[in-house]
């Protein structure tokens, strides 16, 4: 288990200076010189405008604050996400384009590489104690969104603040139970790893 505070963050400035990324945390790949398995981050969206294109990549998105946000995705019909937590899956390569319905927003944004891992996102409060079980093929992040959480698992204990993350891996060929307490609200992403 590995907990990771506000200052361990990386954020940047868009490219187009419409927003910012807040990168949580990422997995490279360790078979190529550049890329990643999985990516996890905060976007502050301040302006309109286009993301940018992620050939290869499974994406997620799940409104965190603000009123809201309407993508345009290729040819479909306008997406709206204006209720916290509601998530639109989307792939990278997409032309998309962003409007703001009243307001910047905060979005929890997950990346996945295509065929190699798979995500499972999941907005949730935390009263009293819940279980996950790590996996040596999977890997969980767990966002303390609001409130605070602990973690117990094969004699280790982390405790987590609101704005910081908890990641859980499980050693090759083992099943670990691990115990979440607290109070307040979370954002947990299984990753599971395909190759």
């Amino acid at each position: 288990m590995r907990l990771l505070r506000i200052s361990d963050y990386s954020r940047t400035r868009w490219k187009n200076d419409g927003g910012w990324t807040t990168e949580i945390a990422s997995m490279p790949l360790v078979d190529q010189a550049s890329g990643f398995l999985w990516r996890v981050s905060i976007a502050e969206i301040e302006a309109n405008g286009p993301f940018s294109r992620f050939p290869g990549i499974e994406r997620d998105l799940l409104l965190l604050a603000g009123t809201g946000i309407e993508l345009d995705i290729d040819d479909a019909p306008a997406m709206r996400l204006d209720q916290r937590f509601q998530r639109i899956h989307f792939n990278g390569e997409a032309a998309v384009y962003c409007r703001l319905l009243a307001g910047p927003t905060r979005d929890f944004n997950v990346m996945t590489a295509r065929g190699r891992t798979t995500a499972e996102i999941h907005a949730r409060p935390l009263i009293g104690t819940m279980l996950v079980f790590a996996e040596s093929s999977c890997t969980w992040l767990i966002h303390v969104f609001a409130g605070q959480a602990s973690a117990r698992g094969s004699g280790q204990s982390l405790a987590a603040q609101c704005g910081e993350t908890l990641i859980l891996d499980a050693p090759i060929a083992r099943r670990e139970r691990i115990v979440i307490e607290g109070s307040g609200e979370l954002v947990l992403v299984k990753f599971t790893h395909l190759s």
